[in-house]
């Protein structure tokens, strides 16, 4: 296992107005929010209303497409409650974070001879849960955390407080097809291992080998793993609990799996030293 110094790749990170859901910076209007994504802004999401459709509209949702910012079509009513003022039918917020590309992360660290330890996030939606378990990665050696463009946690000033400003340490991947993304994952000799209820395997039968190239999926706190990536799995592992309460936290459960993955790696590092 690599050092803390040295284990990370890509780029660290480092008002107005706050709304109910947010906490994010606010920007309104079809052309200043167009100029923003053409000035480079990474945007967390754009609400756009329901019945707009001009030239000015389809450029602003060309450029969204490809930057991989998730669009919500929405009343009027929607966008009211955001700001009083002349918002010509479309707000955004500007994202707390640089995402990174995923790609890149996965090549560099094979380049340097290293295996990956990724975290794949599939609906987290709360913004504390999510603020928890990058936390938990920076900690405990996690080289990226990979999100979906849609479905999940709000990564705004609530999100980076709760992980401690590890948020701007490690590189979240945020992705347009999550399904894509394990395929991609699996094809580049990546394991996926899901933590999941549904297995009879046990955590601490220690027969999952987190050594090599890993990427570990945690699923969303109402119904876990999507079964899209389940089967896709190429190992499950189960908590294994003896209460009366049938499941963990979505950021407890995380952090005892990264500790199990980063416990492995420190022990063949060890015997190989």
């Amino acid at each position: 296992m690599e050092s803390r110094n040295n284990r990370h790749v890509g780029n660290r990170y480092s008002g107005p107005r706050k709304p109910k859901e947010d906490n994010l910076e606010m920007i309104f209007g079809l052309r200043p929010i167009i100029e923003a994504m053409l000035a480079g802004k990474v945007l967390e999401k754009v609400f756009l209303q329901k019945t707009a459709r001009n030239p000015t509209v389809d450029e602003l949702l060309d450029l969204a497409k490809k930057a991989d910012v998730p669009v919500a079509t929405v009343p009027v009513e929607k966008l009211n409650k955001l700001t009083r003022k002349n918002h010509q039918g479309a707000v955004a917020f500007i994202s707390a974070i640089t995402y990174s590309p995923l790609e890149e992360i996965v090549t560099s660290i094979f380049e340097k001879g290293k295996n990956p330890l990724l975290l794949i996030l599939d609906r987290v939606t709360d913004v504390r849960n999510f603020g928890s378990i990058a936390r938990n990665a920076e900690c405990l050696g996690v080289d990226a955390i990979v999100i979906p463009s849609r479905g999940g946690a709000q990564i705004n000033a609530d999100a980076i407080k709760t992980s401690a400003g590890a948020l701007h340490l490690v590189p979240v991947c945020r992705e347009p097809n999550l399904k894509d993304t394990v395929d991609y994952l699996k094809n580049s000799g990546i394991q996926i291992v899901a933590c999941t209820e549904k297995t009879d395997q046990n955590l601490i039968d220690n027969k999952v080998d987190m050594v090599g190239p890993t990427a570990i999926v945690m699923g969303s706190e109402e119904d876990g793993i999507s079964p899209e990536y389940l089967k896709r799995a190429d190992a499950r592992l189960r908590i294994p609990l003896m209460g009366q309460i049938g499941s963990l936290n979505v950021s407890v459960a995380t952090g005892i799996i990264l500790y199990e993955a980063m416990s492995q790696r420190l022990r063949e590092e060890n015997a190989a030293s």
